[in-house]
């Protein structure tokens, strides 16, 4: 079987994914196949990601702590915020939000977490639409759109 020649151009990647591809023995592994398989598996991982965005759960803005009604008081009076890093750009880079064009879409806050020596864990995320605010009591790995409605 004769390789396109597209393919032997791109070095020792390349060899090994041909080798997988037609079925022969790869020789040898390079750092560049370890970039190449852990960037798809971030890919995949991102993909994944997204379609678990559809999944984000809802909480009522009643069940909220306490101290996530004030970070939402002071995100609605503009500030001012008791952390240098409240009110920056949420980059959603795990893809746990809703995926948005504009890269500056998403803005994040502390919760207060009473006790805690640091920041804590617990944020609101905002989006750029009314009322479009995500509480996460995990640091970004589950998220809660707060429905001020219940």
């Amino acid at each position: 079987m004769r390789i396109p020649p597209r393919i032997t151009r791109i070095g020792a990647a390349g060899a090994l994914a041909s080798a997988l591809l037609i079925g022969g023995t790869a020789v040898a592994a390079t750092p560049a196949v370890a970039t190449t398989h852990t960037a798809v598996s971030y890919a995949a991982t991102a993909h994944a990601k997204a379609a678990d965005a559809a999944d984000i759960g809802k909480v009522c803005y009643s069940k909220l702590p306490s101290q996530a009604h004030d970070t939402l008081d002071l995100i609605a009076k503009g500030g001012p915020y008791p952390y240098p890093k409240d009110g920056t750009v949420f980059d959603n880079r795990e893809h746990a939000l809703p995926d948005q064009s504009d890269g500056e879409y998403y803005h994040e806050y502390t919760v207060v977490t009473p006790g805690s020596p640091d920041r804590g864990a617990r944020r609101i995320v905002a989006g750029k639409k009314k009322d479009e605010d995500y509480y996460t009591a995990d640091h970004y790995s589950s998220f809660d759109l707060v429905d001020r409605g219940c």
